[in-house]
């Protein structure tokens, strides 16, 4: 017995290939292009630039190029009080409040510092991440820089949480998650320096010979 076969119909030449259900066809990149889809990218999205988000990123250049002079300045005293130990310190500080107030500038994509706004603010004199001028003695030691420098970075951290517990917008929510976890990193290696550096005995800020200051 001969089987019957089934004539193929012949496909007419100029016809595109049969769309199946599981989606059209790719078409090749330049047609995309001559069709005015926009092209394929894997890169990562840049983030919004709305006005709260600007406003915040603003606010936390501010605060680390704040904590950057501020530990420069006290380098520059301990310096003049030949106690070169706290000076080296304040001075390693600066470099790294200094680096992260840089991270924020390529973040925005800012060639020049902007000018503070007041959308957001601290609610006192200080930013959180400053230590106090009155808080700095000439006779101080290490150990005193890094609890005052501890106490700057635990301000910060939870400076950032509580923007990121808030009703602020999702996209400063996200950035400021992202700092705050930066802050309490940086709680940590100020830890792991205070267990390396020796507690001052009693009495250390008793100066039989004090400098003095004309009125």
């Amino acid at each position: 017995m001969s089987a019957k076969k089934t004539a193929r119909k012949k496909k007419p030449a100029g016809v595109p290939a049969r769309v199946t259900r599981k989606g059209a066809a790719k078409r090749p990149a330049a047609k995309r292009a001559a069709s005015g889809a926009p092209p394929k990218s894997t890169a990562r999205r840049a983030p919004r630039r709305t006005a709260p988000y600007s406003d915040f990123m603003i606010q936390a250049y501010v605060m680390e190029s704040d904590a950057r002079d501020r530990y420069t300045e006290f380098a520059d005293q301990m310096e003049v009080h030949n106690n070169v130990a706290v000076a080296r310190l304040f001075r390693r500080l600066a470099r790294i409040e200094g680096l992260h107030a840089e991270k924020i500038m390529k973040e925005m994509g800012w060639r020049t510092p902007p000018a503070p706004t007041l959308g957001w603010i601290w609610g006192h004199a200080d930013a959180p991440e400053s230590v106090p001028v009155t808080e700095l003695h000439y006779l101080m030691q290490p150990y005193h820089a890094l609890e005052l420098a501890l106490q700057c970075e635990q301000r910060a951290a939870s400076f950032f949480s509580g923007i990121a517990r808030s009703i602020a917008p999702v996209e400063v929510k996200r950035i400021a998650i992202e700092m705050a976890k930066d802050e309490r990193e940086h709680v940590r290696l100020i830890k792991d320096w205070l267990k390396k550096v020796e507690k001052p005995a009693p009495g250390w800020d008793r100066d039989p010979d004090p400098p003095y200051q004309a009125e």
